[in-house]
C-alpha cells in the first residue's frame, strides 16, 4: 500500500514540474512522512525503490549532475522528472 502511495506522489510530483524541471526524491517522503525526519527519513528507501521501478518502465528519469543514469546503477544524490517525449 505504501508503494501505491509512493507511486502516486512521485508521478503528481513529476507532472506537476513537467520534463523540463527536476524534484528531490525527499520531496515525496515529505509529502508522505511529514515534516519531521523522522517521519519523512524511513520513507527515503521505500521511494528509491519506486523510483527505479518507474523508471524502468520508462514513467520517471533518475538524474545524477543534471544526465540521465542507469536506474539499476546509480550511487549518491539524485533527482527525478518526467520523461521528455522526443
Amino acid at each position: 500500500m505504501i508503494d501505491t502511495m509512493i507511486e502516486e506522489k512521485l508521478l503528481a510530483l513529476a507532472a506537476e514540474r513537467g520534463p523540463e524541471k527536476t524534484f528531490c526524491p525527499s520531496e515525496a517522503a515529505r509529502a508522505l512522512g511529514g515534516p519531521h525526519p523522522d517521519g519523512w527519513g524511513p520513507l527515503m528507501q521505500p521511494v528509491r525503490r519506486v523510483a527505479v521501478r518507474l523508471a524502468l518502465d520508462g514513467r520517471l528519469v533518475i538524474t545524477r549532475k543534471g544526465k540521465p543514469v542507469d536506474p539499476l546503477d546509480f550511487k549518491g544524490v539524485y533527482r527525478l522528472s518526467q520523461p521528455r517525449s522526443e
